[in-house]
């Protein structure tokens, strides 16, 4: 276990020096160094100090947030609802986020605004996420049975996407343009002051997440166990969904919707450490999902070009296949 841990710090570190270093302009590893400590030399210009310490710097740590934030939602999502195949926006807070983007951009012009500002469209998302998060909260006091609680969340996501789809049709191209952007995710837009706020959010949870350690072990064994245990499961549920929605939907806010990372590494953690004990689980998907999203953002520069793709379309491209290879690996998903 020991030696697992290792190679995959190992590679985490690799990799958030290969996102720094690789892009448009090649930056060398020592110049790195020389940015975040300020020592002088004639290689490292002040161009190059700005690329790093405000472009490329906050974009990887934000890959590392955004990664692991994924990747613990959607290993609670799946422990939860005891299904391979939920993820961390099982519940609509994505598509709530997107509907709240949808409002303000593609509705702006019908009231008269005019453009709205990028501080703007991160407010509609936090709002858009929230207020699904208070729906699904009012809806669990009345449904007891978790698996009822998964399909409301998939109608509410529908019914999101169905009002984005009407908006889509009555708004202008350039309004659609923009939309279609932010909903095809970006590391790039992201400066300290947002790392502060996100950090935050994710301390937060990683403090709800280790008070509920426990009870995950039990819940995948089934309610009634968890139950013969003397847990809480109403409390437990509550603590899981206010979890997912503050990573999910902060992720969301500031980096667009991204796709598959939450549902393909929690198995990816269980194929490198097999094991149902989330005090392993959750540190192993910790990490490999900032890995794999490190990875993601260093193939969407495209290296050494003058272009980029979005995020959302190479995660995409990875994560299908992962899953696809998963199940014919496996003959089934499973725990």
């Amino acid at each position: 276990m020991k030696r697992q841990f290792t190679l995959l710090i190992t590679f985490l570190l690799i990799f958030f020096i290969a996102d720094v270093c690789l892009g448009t302009v090649y930056i060398k590893p020592h110049q790195i160094w020389d940015a975040l400590f300020g020592i002088e030399n004639p290689q490292t210009s002040k161009t190059v100090r700005y690329i790093i310490t405000e472009l490329r710097l906050p974009r990887a740590i934000m890959a590392v947030f955004t990664g692991a934030g994924l990747a613990i939602a959607g290993l609670l999502m799946q422990t939860l609802f005891r299904n391979p195949l939920a993820g961390p926006f099982v519940l609509g807070i994505s598509s709530g986020a997107g509907l709240g983007v949808a409002l303000v951009i593609m509705g702006a012009t019908a009231l008269g605004i005019g453009a709205i500002s990028g501080i703007g469209i991160i407010t509609a998302s936090v709002v858009g996420s929230l207020v699904v998060l208070l729906l699904i909260i009012l809806m669990s006091l009345r449904i007891k049975d978790t698996m009822g609680l998964l399909i409301v969340g998939l109608m509410v996501g529908s019914l999101s996407s169905a009002v984005v789809g009407i908006l889509s049709y009555f708004s202008s191209s350039e309004e659609l343009k923009r939309y279609v952007f932010w909903s095809l995710g970006s590391l790039g837009n992201i400066n300290w002051d947002d790392l502060l706020i996100i950090g935050l959010l994710f301390i937060v949870a990683l403090l709800l997440l280790l008070w509920i350690i426990k009870p995950l072990n039990a819940l995948l064994l089934g309610e009634s166990y968890a139950l013969s245990l003397g847990i809480n499961i109403k409390k437990t549920r509550w603590i899981i969904i206010i979890i997912t929605s503050i990573l999910a939907g902060s992720i969301t806010a500031f980096a667009g919707p991204i796709a598959f990372i939450g549902l393909a590494v929690p198995h990816l953690a269980r194929l490198i450490l097999p094991t149902v004990n989330h005090k392993i689980l959750i540190p192993t998907a910790i990490l490999l999902g900032a890995t794999l999203l490190l990875f993601c953002d260093i193939a969407s520069q495209l290296p050494f070009s003058n272009y980029s793709l979005p995020i959302n379309a190479v995660t995409s491209i990875l994560g299908a296949p992962l899953i696809i290879w998963l199940i014919m690996r496996k003959r089934n998903l499973h725990f």
